[in-house]
């Protein structure tokens, strides 16, 4: 029978059949797709025309096509619903990829065409576009070693494909982490906790098959937890757990990987000529060198500290006056800070939270997009990879533009967190290839035949995703190499996080923030009190974040590390972390630096682009309507339609003229009057 990876997909806009693939059809298909691919290659190196656009770069484009689409489909299964057989693929496909990856950076024929091509550059009638990619695609080989020759370009082949395995080690570890752990709750057990986190602690306890209420990993469980449960113990053992991911001996504790994966990552660098891992990183990003990172990340730290200090004075005093001793911990300040907002801005997230059901906070997200830029969403029927995930077809005055699918609750097979991929990117050398996005998310899923409920936080977090399938929706360009969120990593952050600002805006919630019960619209004296408690608890918020921003670059600045744990609690102490706040993400549970080269040296990016968001929000609010036709026009023209056709520094300026300056984000985040 055909590998139903194989065949041509008739199913509804050429999805992947996921009906009719087993987890045995993607080995096999994996391997016909790299043979492809390499005899695609092949084909291209021993053409004896000269090299021109057509046969050496978009023929590059093209020969992994099989491939790409086969891995389109299984990662984005292997990421959000994870089985014992998916993980040994994972470990398996690594070094393979790796392999093939480094193949083709050392193939000198195909590298000498390029070269050819480069060099002559400026004869060739090429179009802008084409200008771009010609660049992108000789950095990319050049970055990948492909200069290289002997014994350096078999030291950085080996290096390579060894942190493929690492990255994939660490993403597992973390996983059998969340997945494996959870804290059985008793009746005594739910002192202070609303209906609707025991609903959720119900449903997960379900799940687990526990017999009873239980508090998980997620994050949609345990901060709620941490926030309202009046058992400090409780609040401690949860906490710990939560803190403790990758770092709990045995088997999938990833310190040594990290440790590993720092010495790799500053040997790759040094063989490619950088004086650090940071230092190649930050070439192609817009910050362009590690000190600029760090004065930004300090330019914001100060005053957050700063903040987040004042803010723990006072909290301290409320756990003095509940009868406890001794200092503020990690495992209070969600539950102290809870009932200082309260008490602040009469606001709980058990208030909250019926009036911010999740259907009715996706179907804001849409409204927002037709609004803004034409688009309509219809649901419909396809094949999905798991029952959870929702479609709908995504058009534009009657025209297919893209297919969205959404996969929004937790679940012990998903990895944590919230992501954007296109499981197919938009592109035009091989026809009008339309994408197909997927938004994933792990938000509580409620008992069966209740509405989901999502905190404030989540919602934000639905949008900022969103944000990026509409990247991704809207690219308009030839080439899938530059097509949507392929950018530079400290620009990608900003489509995500400006598309948050309209979560915040008044008349979009009146529409659809509604009771889940009564259907009511949100009252206004909630709605301006929920709006006014934006930037409540920032301090704590920003410092959490820059602290991990600052670790990161700290681990690929100089010299690896030999304990990075040790590293970690000297950068800590060296910035003054406070005592009762964390790193959002400690070192061996930091996926976005260690599950593969993604954000390494790169956390920073969702800073730098903040910069930007806060600016270029400020344009909608400048023209007095936050859905003024021309200036969302000229966002999708500039940003959102580029992909990495046009610089990104060029495509923020072309948009609002020039480049921002920090002020708008301390401004956004209520930091500007700290000290």
């Amino acid at each position: 029978m055909t590998n139903p990876l194989l065949a041509d997909w008739t199913t509804p806009f050429g999805l992947p059949p996921f009906d009719l693939i087993s987890d045995d059809d993607f080995a096999p298909a994996v391997d016909a797709a790299l043979a492809e691919a390499r005899a695609n290659i092949a084909a291209m190196t021993a053409n004896d025309d000269p090299p021109d656009f057509a046969n050496t770069i978009e023929a590059l484009e093209l020969a992994d096509a099989t491939l790409s689409r086969v891995l389109g489909a299984f990662y984005n299964v292997a990421g959000a619903d994870s089985n014992p057989a998916r993980e040994a693929l994972q470990r398996a496909f690594a070094p393979k990829l790796s392999a093939y990856s480094s193949e083709i950076a050392e193939n000198k024929d195909l590298f000498a065409r390029i070269e050819a091509l480069w060099a002559a550059r400026e004869t060739l009638d090429l179009t802008d576009e084409q200008h771009r990619v010609l660049m992108l695609t000789r950095r990319g080989f050049v970055r990948a070693g492909a200069q290289l020759e002997g014994e350096a370009a078999e030291k950085l082949r080996a290096v390579t494909s060894r942190l493929s395995v690492l990255g994939t080690d660490f993403t597992q570890n973390l996983l059998a982490d969340e997945r494996e752990w959870f804290m059985p709750l008793g009746p005594d057990d739910m002192s202070g906790l609303p209906d609707f986190v025991i609903a959720t602690a119900k449903a997960a306890g379900a799940e687990k098959e526990a017999g009873g209420p239980v508090v998980t990993l997620s994050r949609s469980l345990i901060v709620p937890f941490l926030q309202f449960s009046e058992r400090r113990d409780l609040r401690q053992k949860a906490y710990e757990a939560w803190a403790a991911r990758g770092a709990n001996g045995g088997e999938t504790d990833n310190r040594g990987i990290a440790a590993e994966t720092l010495k790799l990552r500053a040997e790759r660098a040094g063989l490619l000529g950088y004086d650090s891992f940071a230092d190649f990183k930050l070439e192609t990003e817009m910050a362009g060198t590690p000190t600029a990172v760090r004065e930004l990340l300090m330019r914001v730290w100060e005053p957050a500290r700063a903040a987040a200090e004042a803010d723990a004075a006072l909290l301290l005093k409320m756990l003095h006056q509940d009868g406890f001793d001794g200092p503020l911990e990690p495992w209070d300040w969600r539950f102290y800070a809870e009932r200082r907002r309260k008490a602040l801005h009469d606001l709980d997230e058990a208030e909250l939270k019926p009036y911010l059901q999740l259907d009715r906070m996706i179907e804001a997200a849409f409204a927002c997009a037709k609004r803004l830029f034409g688009l309509q969403f219809q649901p419909v029927d396809g094949p999905t990879y798991h029952p959870d995930v929702r479609l709908w077809e995504v058009t534009r005055d009657g025209s297919h533009l893209a297919v969205f699918m959404g996969d929004y609750f937790a679940r012990g097979s998903k990895r944590s967190g919230a992501w954007c991929s296109a499981m197919r990117s938009q592109q035009r050398l091989d026809g009008d290839v339309r994408p197909i996005v997927v938004n994933v998310c792990n938000f509580a899923k409620p008992e069966d035949g209740e509405p989901a409920l999502l905190s404030y936080d989540d919602a934000r977090t639905l949008f900022h995703e969103f944000g990026h399938a509409l990247h991704q929706m809207l690219s308009d360009v030839t080439y899938e190499s530059i097509s949507g969120t392929s950018v530079a990593r400290d620009f990608v952050e900003l489509p995500s996080q400006l598309y948050e600002h309209w979560l915040e805006v008044p008349e979009v919630l009146a529409e659809f923030a509604t009771h889940a019960e009564t259907g009511e619209p949100m009252p206004q004296d909630l709605l301006d009190r929920m709006l006014a408690a934006t930037t409540y608890d920032m301090g704590f918020q920003t410092v959490e974040y820059v602290a991990s921003a600052l670790v990161d670059l700290g681990f690929h600045d100089g010299p690896p590390p030999a304990d990075p744990m040790q590293r970690q609690a000297e950068i800590l102490e060296d910035i003054g972390m406070p005592h009762a706040i964390r790193m959002r993400h400690a070192t061996p549970h930091f996926a976005h630096v260690f599950a593969g080269d993604g954000y390494s040296s790169g956390y920073y990016s969702y800073m730098w682009s903040e910069v930007m968001d806060a600016d270029a929000f400020a344009a909608f609010e400048e023209a007095g309507d936050p859905f003024a036709p021309d200036i969302a026009k000229r966002l999708e023209e500039t940003v959102l339609s580029s992909g990495g056709s046009v610089d990104a520094a060029e495509l923020y300026q072309a948009f609002r003229g020039r480049l921002p300056g920090v002020e708008a984000l301390l401004k956004g985040r209520g930091l500007d009057q700290a000290a």
